[in-house]
């Protein structure tokens, strides 16, 4: 289906593009939802990612996928959003993880069981890079190829960040 909105926008960018949308809506805002946890964040962050593909979708150079291009875009969206979220923060950062974690677990929106919380919680005790290479290998199954893409960053790194992160949730989780 790619390769159908690929050749699309050639001739009707507007159709090209909600094809782009009704594929990839779904996994973006659950790829962003897991990074900034709370809906109406994930939500602002994906309109922002559709809003920067529209205007740079000429850009489009094919160098990757559009599934990978899609994901960057969104991955720094949502740590844009993570960032100024810290920067206007008056509590500590331990305190936003705690906020978050609670926002979790009493969300309408999250549907997760008792382990999934759990999951959820050690997650957001990581470190924000070993937090997004988890997300992307853990919930999008996506590989360290595509994630160095993505991350801009060499499957070295992503391997060994996953590895740690691996290593403090179990840590996490074992101590619960």
């Amino acid at each position: 289906m790619d390769t159908d909105i690929l050749q699309l926008l050639k001739s009707d960018i507007n159709k090209a593009f909600r094809l782009m949308v009704e594929k990839y809506s779904s996994k973006l805002y659950w790829h962003i939802r897991r990074l900034v946890i709370l809906h109406e964040d994930a939500n602002d962050a994906l309109q922002n990612t559709f809003i920067k593909a529209w205007k740079k979708i000429g850009d489009f150079r094919r160098e990757s996928s559009l599934y990978t291009w899609l994901y960057a875009i969104a991955t720094n969206e949502a740590l844009v959003l993570i960032n100024k979220r810290k920067r206007t923060a008056t509590v500590s950062l331990d305190d936003i993880s705690s906020i978050l974690a609670n926002s979790a677990e009493g969300s309408t929106w999250f549907d997760g069981d008792e382990a999934q919380i759990k999951l959820q919680n050690a997650i957001l005790q990581l470190p924000e890079k070993q937090r997004i290479v988890f997300n992307l290998k853990y919930y999008d199954e996506m590989t360290y190829e595509v994630m160095s893409k993505v991350l801009n960053t060499s499957e070295g790194a992503l391997k060994a960040s996953f590895h740690h992160a691996v290593k403090k949730i179990e840590k996490i989780l074992g101590g619960n």
